[in-house]
């Protein structure tokens, strides 16, 4: 049987393996722990952040809650010192981190997440890295941080390349 359009079309990729586990290979400094809501007779629960997990080898010093509308995008932050530890508590949320460490094993490489309360994980993000993210559902995302290093309100520890620049057009391959 012919199929019209069919040499246009690209063979899909499973973003997870048989056993359930993410195959993407992450950036130096990046990793993701897939957690999931457990049922119980009440709700559920799920695990954000614990100190035994090997993604974890920092103490928590803060914990905040940002929010960003439908269709936002908030983009492209580096932290020269903190890593960040994210997890979205509500929304559908695509996250986008980026190497662009001259030098590093995975200069260029980039890494997509798409992360919400349905599937939830937690999110380390290394020193150093871009990384943005769009909400891509119709309500309001939340997003809990717990970055390693606590926010210095007279220095903070962050830099940011407007997502609508040139530069970042430029400096980080992805648009939503």
């Amino acid at each position: 049987m012919t199929i019209e359009g069919i040499e246009a079309s690209t063979a899909k990729t499973s973003a997870v393996d048989s056993a359930g586990s993410l195959t993407q290979q992450f950036i130096d400094g990046v990793s993701f722990r897939l957690t999931r809501p457990v049922a119980h007779d009440d709700g559920t629960l799920a695990e954000i952040l614990r100190s035994d997990w090997p993604e974890v080898q920092s103490e928590v010093v803060q914990v905040h809650l940002t929010t960003t509308e439908p269709g936002h995008v908030r983009g492209w932050g580096v932290h020269q010192h903190s890593t960040d530890r994210l997890f979205v508590v509500k929304g559908l949320v695509s996250i986008v981190v980026y190497d662009a460490r001259v030098g590093s094993a995975t200069y260029g490489m980039l890494n997509k997440f798409f992360v919400s309360e349905r599937s939830p994980g937690l999110l380390t993000i290394a020193p150093n890295l871009y990384h943005g993210w769009k909400v891509l559902g119709p309500d309001e995302a939340f997003i809990i941080n717990m970055p390693t290093v606590a926010y210095d309100h007279a220095q903070p520890d962050a830099v940011d390349l407007p997502y609508e620049s040139d530069d970042a057009a430029r400096v980080v391959p992805f648009r939503w």
